[in-house]
């Protein structure tokens, strides 16, 4: 039903998912096991079509990012997604008329849905009231209402109440025996324990190793949690190695080497911000490059030269800005002249 082939994804040069192959068959339940940070979102991101990548990606014989493809998969996300405004019923009656379900059939399996996980005095409730259990809970529902042939959940468990976690694992046998395939990606061993088929351990972007329940039955109840920490705690995985430093110089390759990544952290430094590919669908990061200031210049004191004493003083006043004359006695304006002036003036006209 799925297979993937050399799926690798990169955000700029940071390279998150590297030569990912993996299969999952219908009536198959896959778990993607892996610490935080180990690329399992993305890949499972990456499958749905929702991020661009490289390598290969068929979902029942399709592409994945094809409409046909998109037909068959349900979607259970690691963070809830619903829309706000909208009640629970309204949540459901929206997936019905998308999908264009038969609806008395989806009625019907809405009742049993809810009546399992408890949610049937919430009903009228807006989604945004609802807290983060049960809107995984409605998310769970909303991805099993169009009975998909192959269900995609990112870490379903969290937030979920025992008894709904319980349900959940009951549903999953359920799908498993209609022969749905069922990829769980999660970091939780215990909430996996007695129901996968085939484990595929990662770690920094990579499928370290695939299991199936067979071939580790022998090493006892705990056998996925003994394997999981064998192959996740070895130390190159933990701590990446570094080379310690020579003193001296370097000869030969070694000293070009250095070279061509000096060169390369000035490119970096000065070339603009990767773009992240659909900038809708994940964040948007900044990289903020620190860039050194250099001091301003001392200026230097001017030289005066001894010789030439009137030279020196000619440039001194060229500098200078002229003041602005006084206004003296004389050359202030006469007062406009009173009534009486004008009269008296007037008179000796006349």
């Amino acid at each position: 039903m799925l297979k993937v082939r050399g799926l690798t994804k990169k955000f700029g040069k940071q390279v998150v998912n590297r030569d990912i192959s993996l299969d999952c068959k219908e009536g198959e339940i896959s778990i993607l096991l892996g610490p935080n940070g180990a690329g399992k979102s993305t890949a499972i991101k990456c499958i749905l079509g929702l991020l661009r990548h490289e390598g290969e990606i068929t979902i029942g014989g399709f592409p994945a990012k094809t409409e046909e493809a998109k037909r068959l998969f349900g979607y259970v996300p690691e963070y809830p997604c619903l829309y706000d405004m909208l009640t629970m019923e309204e949540q459901f009656e929206f997936i019905i008329r998308a999908y264009k379900l038969d609806r008395e059939q989806a009625q019907a399996d809405l009742e049993d849905l809810i009546a399992r996980f408890r949610l049937t005095e919430r009903r009228k409730m807006l989604c945004k009231d609802l807290s983060k259990g049960m809107q995984q809970k409605v998310s769970i529902i909303c991805a099993l209402l169009p009975h998909p042939k192959l269900l995609l959940l990112d870490e379903p468990m969290i937030g979920l109440d025992p008894h709904a976690i319980k349900e959940l694992k009951n549903l999953v046998l359920n799908l498993k025996r209609k022969k749905v395939a069922i990829v769980v990606s999660t970091h939780m061993i215990a909430s996996v324990e007695g129901i996968w088929d085939k484990a595929y351990i990662l770690s920094r972007g990579r499928v370290l190793s695939c299991h199936s329940k067979e071939s580790v039955s022998g090493f006892g109840v705990d056998a996925l949690e003994k394997i999981f920490f064998e192959e996740t705690e070895k130390p190159e995985l933990i701590e990446p190695k570094t080379e310690p430093q020579t003193k001296g110089k370097k000869k030969g390759a070694a000293a070009e080497a250095d070279n061509d990544t000096e060169g390369n952290e000035e490119e970096m430094k000065a070339a603009p911000v990767a773009d992240i590919d659909d900038p809708d669908l994940a964040p948007v990061t900044e990289h903020i490059h620190e860039k050194t200031v250099k001091p301003p210049k001392a200026k230097k004191p001017e030289k005066h030269s001894e010789k030439h004493p009137e030279k020196q003083a000619e440039k001194q006043s060229e500098k200078q800005p002229s003041e602005a004359p006084k206004n003296t006695e004389k050359n202030r304006p006469s007062p406009p002249p009173t009534k009486k002036e004008k009269k008296d003036k007037k008179k000796g006209r006349k």
